[in-house]
């Protein structure tokens, strides 16, 4: 088998991500609340179809979701025996781009932001005809923001006037994780399985976050105060979930799944950084720092659970498939150092999606996969008490590539493509965002452990 030019893409696309993880240009303001702006699991198959994910599996991705899944990996055993000597590997890349317009409805203004970033790279393999594993690395969170007030300054606590001030916010960094998970199947009656899986890994990341003061009187500025928080995130993460795979039918079957992750601890690492400058004498007035300071943020209780119908494509029938998940997170967990965050409060989301694959016939369009899928559900996030609304509508296309190769005839590549259009909070906010997404996903995979018979 030729892996060389299956390895070379791997490793352009290794360093390529390396890249993406300290590049970003994106304009985010809510993602300064909380952990930042989530991002979704769903590999580009999934997020066509509105991030369905709890029951979903396919030998020619890696749904890192729900680790149950890897154990539905190809797998071809021995005539007449359960072992295995062929099974499809799957090396799963995706990156994504994306546009915001930020709508700021007190000030009756418009901003907008582009960006490029890193989505995932994994690698998932069966070990055996029921057992499979996956590893890899992929964004959790974002934190992108650069806001700028400017007006009047009062006293917090007398409420007198103080000056004419401008105030800069910004924040850069995220959270990523390093895993390593594994899913084992049983099965329990005629062509019906359960499966179990855990991922486990390394969850690290950075929070560097401004806030720069600047008084002015006559429009002249007279003083400028900065403060600076740089945080480094590192702790051992860890998720789980369940499968069932069961045919209802001639060619109907029903998948049922859940995953989630518990309340866990990350440990953080401050450098905090003050200071003052008085502009007529030019000197720093007051400068304060403090370095390594440790604390913690508590990650919140995550927990999804959803449905697929699917009936399989044959040469003489279209295929499709039909799922809905609903996930619920336990953001008032969510502590800094112990305290609490006012901004932030329990959400659900609910997440609907299908697929069509049409009969296979000598036209390309013919053997492509076509999704649509949407979301909604109330933010995390909350202003004066209120929740903020959010929804997203979805589409995507499977398109298969030529295997040219003769002398690795179970190649198999796909290039899945996801888009995104979704809206968070409306006009009763300050600020509503209008995003669109674009995610682009390399699934290349290719039969390995097969011997090589001699011609």
């Amino acid at each position: 088998m030729n892996v060389g030019p299956v390895k070379y893409i791997a490793l352009a696309i290794c360093f390529t991500g390396i890249n993406f993880l300290s590049y970003s240009q994106d304009n985010s303001p809510y993602s300064r609340y909380a952990l930042g702006d989530e991002i979704s699991s769903s590999s580009a198959a999934g997020r066509g179809m509105g991030g369905v994910s709890a029951a979903y599996s396919s030998p020619g991705t890696v749904n890192y979701a729900n680790p149950a899944s890897y154990s539905f990996f190809q797998s071809i055993t021995e005539m007449g025996t359960k072992k295995q000597i062929q099974g499809r590997v799957v090396l799963d890349i995706g990156i994504e781009g994306q546009g915001r317009t930020i709508i700021d409805n007190t000030q009756q203004s418009r901003f907008t932001s582009a960006n490029l970033l890193f989505n995932r790279v994994s690698v998932g393999l069966p070990l055996r005809r029921n057992w499979g594993l996956a590893f890899g690395l992929r964004p959790l969170n974002r934190i992108s923001y650069n806001i700028q007030q400017s007006g009047k300054l009062y006293d917090e606590n007398t409420g007198n006037f103080i000056d004419s001030a401008t105030t800069n916010f910004q924040g850069y960094g995220g959270l990523y994780l390093a895993s390593l998970g594994t899913g084992f199947k049983f099965k329990v009656g005629k062509e019906q399985y359960i499966a179990l899986g855990v991922n486990g890994g390394y969850m690290f990341g950075s929070q560097d976050f401004t806030t720069t003061r600047s008084l002015y009187n006559d429009s002249t500025y007279y003083a400028t105060g900065t403060w600076e928080s740089k945080t480094g995130l590192g702790k051992l993460y860890a998720d789980a979930g369940i499968q069932y795979y069961g045919k209802l039918s001639n060619r109907l079957y029903l998948g049922l799944g859940a995953y989630g992750n518990w309340k866990q601890t990350i440990n953080t690492s401050a450098d905090i950084t003050t200071s003052s400058v008085n502009y007529t004498s030019a000197t720093p007035d007051s400068s304060y720092s403090k370095t390594n300071q440790k604390g913690n943020i508590v990650y919140p209780t995550n927990v999804t659970a959803g449905f697929v119908l699917q009936k399989y494509q044959t040469a003489t029938e279209a295929g499709w498939l039909f799922g809905a998940d609903f996930t619920s997170t336990n953001w008032r967990e969510f502590t800094v150092n112990g305290i609490p965050d006012s901004a932030v409060t329990n959400n659900w989301k609910l997440k609907v999606g299908a697929e069509f694959t049409p009969v296979g016939k000598k036209s390309y369009f013919s053997n492509v996969s076509y999704r649509l899928g949407f979301y909604t559900g109330p933010d995390y996030i909350k202003f004066n008490g209120n929740q903020l609304p959010t929804y997203g509508i979805t589409a995507g296309l499977g398109l298969p590539l030529a295997n040219h190769n003769q002398m690795a005839a179970g190649q198999l590549s796909i290039i899945n493509l996801a888009f995104e259009y979704f809206k968070r909070g409306n006009n009763k906010n300050p600020l509503q965002e209008n995003a669109y997404r674009v995610t682009v996903g390399f699934s290349l995979t290719d039969l390995w452990f097969g011997k090589r018979r001699s011609m």
